[in-house]
């Protein structure tokens, strides 16, 4: 059983705990919540990283999601915290 992992904005610290995640078999990312990115900006950084190197693996948009190695992620833009759900995304 892997823990489900939500993460609240996908800045430098956001894109480093999610490749993190993404490398662990006993973790599962399930959700990104940042206001200020579309999911086609979000594939780009975590693709691209200059200061970490090229993400290994495979990395698309999907509507609402980034699809990262066949597994959805899903991606919500709230500006508050409370209204993420994250309960319903069993994070």
């Amino acid at each position: 059983m892997s823990i489900k992992v939500g993460i609240n904005g996908f800045g430098r610290i956001g894109r480093l705990v999610a490749r993190v995640v993404l490398e662990r078999k006993d973790f599962e990312l399930v959700a990104i919540n940042d206001p200020f990115m579309d999911p086609k900006y979000m594939v780009y950084l975590l693709k691209y990283d200059t200061v970490h190197r090229q993400f290994e693996g495979t990395v698309e948009a999907g509507e609402n999601a980034i699809i990262v190695n066949g597994h959805k992620i899903v991606v919500k833009a709230e500006r508050d915290p409370a209204q993420i759900g994250w309960g319903a995304l069993g994070v």
